[in-house]
């Protein structure tokens, strides 16, 4: 990880939101993939983009999650914890902890996140200044490299005024389906690959990751991804039917 510190832009901390509490794939964010946990390739992934100065883990205050901020303590890697609910409120008090002047959201069920990828959404950012960028409001890039990006005003904002349970839950909807109040930039890709699923949320989802690694994933980057899938294409197959829950139901 790159310290540019505040000389170079405002400090700008990646929050990785992590619990074992899932509903659909329990603890799946210390699941095995190539013989490491998943939130560890997910720490290592971002950590690797050279546009943040800090690298934190948020997970909620649930007796479950000792077990992550066990392995934090291990790693090395801040570990803030909050509620599990309101994950909004969780972020902003993380980002408020570690004097972050840009918000880089990321979730631990990513273990193929890019850190090019976030590098390109962090630089528009920073070089459009608008309060909030992303690569998933307009999706063009796999489910699973997901980056949002935002100001801490924009992110207290949000948490001052949000009210509905799927904008805490969430922690940027507010924002986002807020372009009157917020500048809003999408980041997108010249071709449309947001038809892959390379994020983890059920069995099937994690049997393609662990899929993934074992073709030499650990170091994959998107265009090795996209390379993989044209020579493999049965590997898509694995997790094609799982189909994405909606922003309302949590």
């Amino acid at each position: 990880m790159t310290q540019m510190g505040n000389s170079a832009h405002p400090q700008v901390v990646a929050v990785i939101q992590a619990r074992m509490g899932s509903t659909r794939l329990p603890g799946k964010v210390l699941a095995d993939i190539g013989g490491r946990p998943m939130l560890w390739h997910v720490i290592q992934r971002t950590r690797a983009a050279k546009t943040l100065d800090e690298v934190v883990a948020a997970t909620t205050t649930e007796p479950a999650d000792d077990a992550i901020v066990a392995f934090c303590r291990e790693q090395n890697v801040s570990c803030f914890r909050g509620s599990e609910a309101d994950v909004l409120d969780r972020y902003y008090r993380a980002a408020r902890e570690h004097q972050a002047q840009s918000v880089v959201r990321i979730t631990a069920d990513c273990p193929l996140i890019d850190c090019e990828v976030i590098d390109r959404t962090v630089r528009a950012f920073l070089e459009e200044q608008p309060d909030y960028a992303s690569n998933c409001v307009v999706r063009t890039y796999p489910r699973g490299l997901d980056t949002e990006i935002m100001t801490f005003s924009a992110l207290e904002m949000a948490w001052r005024e949000a009210r509905l349970p799927y904008q805490r839950a969430h922690v940027t909807p507010y924002i986002y389906e807020n372009p009157a109040r917020f500048k809003i930039l999408s980041v997108t890709e010249d071709e449309d690959y947001s038809a892959y699923r390379w994020t983890v949320d059920t069995s099937e989802d994690l049997e393609f990751v662990r899929a993934v690694y074992s073709h030499g994933g650990q170091g994959f980057l998107l265009r090795d991804l996209l390379s993989l899938m044209e020579r493999e294409p049965e590997l898509a197959e694995i997790n094609r039917s799982v189909a994405q829950k909606a922003l309302h139901e949590g």
